[in-house]
Order: C-alpha cells, then structure tokens, then sequence
C-alpha cells in the first residue's frame, strides 16, 4: 500500500534523532473521538505505520524481510557461518484504543537511530543485527497480546490464531491475508529463532519509577505475571419499558456487580491489578435489557498461583452475581504470561555499560517477555514524566528519547563485545 509519510533519509554523518523520527509519524492513527492513537494490527494506520519502517530501513540499506508471522526484519548483515548469533532490538507499532505515542513506536525509532549513531562512529559490529516489528504486541484487535511473537514461537497455536475474531466478526486469518500474508504459513519458526543470540527490547516506562530518579534511563528486572479472561453473563433479552424490574434477568446487572467485586478482590491482595477494561451488551440497545454481556479481565501478579487464586475468587463471584440475577456466567482464558525474569548475565553486561541506571521491574507485558523463554532477553525503559500509559497522557521528553537511542547503541555493542 501507499503511504504519504516520508520515512528521513538516513546520513552516517548526522544520525537522525529519536525525536525528528517520532515527528514523522505523528499524524498517523490519531483519534479524534478518544484522544491519543488507535492503530490496531492490519488496520490502515498500522498498515501506513509499517509502511513507514519500510522506507525507513531501506534509506539506511537494512535487508528488509517479513516473514510469515508478519514481523518485519530489517538487517544490518545477516548471520552466516562465520558470526555468533545475531543480536535483535526493537518493538512493536500497533496501539490500544485512544493510546499514547511512545508505546511501541518510541522503541522501533530508537533502535533506528541507534543504528544511525553506531555508523556514524564507524562501528561496524561483529555479530548481524536486525531491527524487528512485532506485530499485535498490544492485542487490542484480536485479544491476545505478543501475538507475533507467540506465533513465531510456538507459543500459541495457529490453529488457534487463524480463529481469533475482532470486534467486528473478522479472523486474525483474514486480516492477515488482507495485509498481504498467507495465513496458512502462521506459527512457530524455531530455525529463525536459534540465529538469535539476545534481544534487547527499549520502551516508555510505563509507571512512576523513573520519575523521582535521576536518570532518563532504567534497565528492566521481570514483568509481572499477568493474564486476560473473558467473563459471559447470559440473560434474557427483554423490553426496558414493559418488562417489570421483578421479572428481569439482566446480565448487565450482573457484569456491574462482579466489577465492583473484583476491586474488592483485588484491593485483598498485596501487588495485585485487577481490571475489567471493556464491556459489551449483546445487542446493545439503549432500550433493550441485554441477552448477554461479556466483560473482560486483566489480572496480574508478581507470583503466578497467587495471579491464579486470584482469578479463581473471580470466577466464584461472577458465579454467585449471576445466580443472584438468574444469568449465568462463564469464564474463559485468552491468554497467559508467567512471571518472566530477563536474563542476569545480559542484565549485568547492561549494568556495566549503563552504570548509572537503576534496575526496575514492570507490570506491563512486552514481547521480551514471551521471547525470554527462548534467548536471553532485557529491557530499557525510557523515563515518562507522567508515569501515565495506555492513554493520551503518555508522555517522553525530546532530549530523554535520544538519550534512549544513545543508551539503546551503547547496550548494543557492550552486548556485542560481551563473551557468549
């Protein structure tokens, strides 16, 4: 497809800032109703967004490839029989509903201008590196976050990918095909995965730690152990206006009750986030009782069987709220991330090269995450003076985004130089 962004052309001399790249796309998928940007995966902003890093990478002479999954690779050198492992950086470009700027453009535009600093010193590494593009990190179209990664893998069925729906009745196989892939090559890559030797993911914070420090830069320690359900009251659809509140069956009334319940839950539970985040009536007229309401849970947790009792105190109350309604409820996982620590050897090799950033964990999910399974993987975050994210507010500072790159290039060739 075609895009009217223009990608910078990259000059070794006078690499481009973190800043300028951002500037580039900030017109792309903005939202005039919520705020902030909604670039779900395959849809036309995220579509123009790829695009871009296309063009982006070609100006620089990166070997550009996507693959089956839809992650984009672009390549400085490839491995060969004579290198190491090849060393990965970047993120994703998709969105949450009405997002912030930074989540996952902040650090594809880093690890582009990370490149462009490295050459512009005359670095030519000894190992290949690739900027990649992981597709529906977010999960906000299909439901399932880190889907590329997952796909690529193995961490995910695609069987089960292919019948992922959006909101709107259309398969994760279709949207796929839409965008040009074939969906019947999604899944596992294990061949493509074993040329990796370490990726090294930079992303907005997404929290309050880096604000009362005093550096723009921290070095990640885990993510919480975290999980999305679907939560389904069935009722009975009924007239609002002749039906009497003593003869209603309302899973609306019920879906109201368990959220309630489930910050009261959570408030028990040191270190626990519970959140329902969407909600929709079937059929969702202003005058009509519902027939069904489904209702979707967020629950994370540094320890992964407290994150299960957890969930399974919510399922006993979804029970309870529909029996005291006359509805049933149901509830259903879609997805599951375990706790993940990022690999201490390439968290020391970070430490020692970026000795005066602090190390902070995070409760959000990242595609580091589902890789750390795989390969050694670690994180840079990037300070947000808002501590806000997943919303307009999201917010990082021009001079803190290129001191990101700086510090994302610095990783890399400390990683690079490091023994294996």
């Amino acid at each position: 497809m075609s895009t009217t962004t223009t990608a910078t052309t990259a000059n070794a001399a006078h690499p481009s800032s973190v800043s300028a790249l951002m500037r580039e796309i900030e017109h792309l998928g903005r939202d005039r109703t919520r705020g902030g940007y909604s670039r779900p995966v395959y849809s036309h902003p995220e579509l123009e967004l790829r695009e871009w890093f296309l063009a982006a990478a070609a100006a620089r002479g990166l070997d550009v490839e996507i693959d089956a999954n839809g992650i984009i690779w672009a390549w400085w050198d490839r491995p060969d029989g004579n290198r190491s492992g090849a060393l990965i950086t970047g993120s994703h470009l998709d969105s949450v509903p009405g997002g912030g700027a930074f989540d996952g453009p902040l650090g594809v535009t880093a690890a582009l201008a990370a490149v462009d600093l490295l050459r512009s010193e005359g670095r030519q590494p000894s190992v290949a590196i690739a900027i990649a593009v992981f597709p529906e990190e977010e999960g906000s179209r299909f439901g399932v976050a880190c889907l590329g990664s997952r796909l690529l893998t193995g961490a995910i069925d695609p069987d089960r990918a292919r019948s992922l729906r959006d909101a709107d009745g259309t398969t994760f196989a279709e949207a796929s095909a839409a965008a040009g892939l074939d969906p019947r090559h999604l899944g596992p890559d294990p061949s493509r995965v074993a040329q990796f030797s370490a990726f090294i993911e930079l992303h907005v914070e997404q929290g309050r730690g880096l604000i009362d420090l005093a550096g723009p830069v921290a070095i990640g320690s885990s993510i919480l152990g975290h999980g999305r359900w679907r939560v389904s009251f069935t009722g009975q659809g009924n007239h609002a206006g002749t039906t009497l509140m003593a003869d209603r069956r309302d899973p609306m009334v019920a879906a109201a009750r368990l959220i309630v319940g489930i910050e009261e839950i959570a408030r028990t539970v040191p270190g626990a986030r519970a959140t329902v985040g969407r909600l929709e009536p079937v059929p969702g007229g202003t005058n009509v009782i519902a027939s069904r309401v489904d209702a979707w849970l967020d629950v994370r947790h540094p320890d992964d069987d407290v994150t299960a009792a957890l969930v399974e105190r919510i399922r006993t109350r979804a029970s309870e709220v529909a029996a005291q309604q006359g509805c049933e409820a149901v509830l259903v996982e879609e997805s599951l991330s375990p706790t993940v620590s990022f690999d201490a050897n390439l968290r020391d090799t970070l430490q020692h090269a970026l000795p005066e950033a602090p190390v902070l964990d995070t409760g959000a999910g990242h595609d580091a995450g589902v890789l750390a399974a795989h390969l050694p993987t670690a994180m840079l975050f990037i300070r947000n003076p808002s501590g806000i994210s997943h919303s307009p507010e999201e917010y990082v500072e021009d001079a803190d985004a290129d001191h990101g790159a700086l510090a994302l290039a610095t990783a890399i060739m400390a990683v690079e130089a490091a023994p294996h």
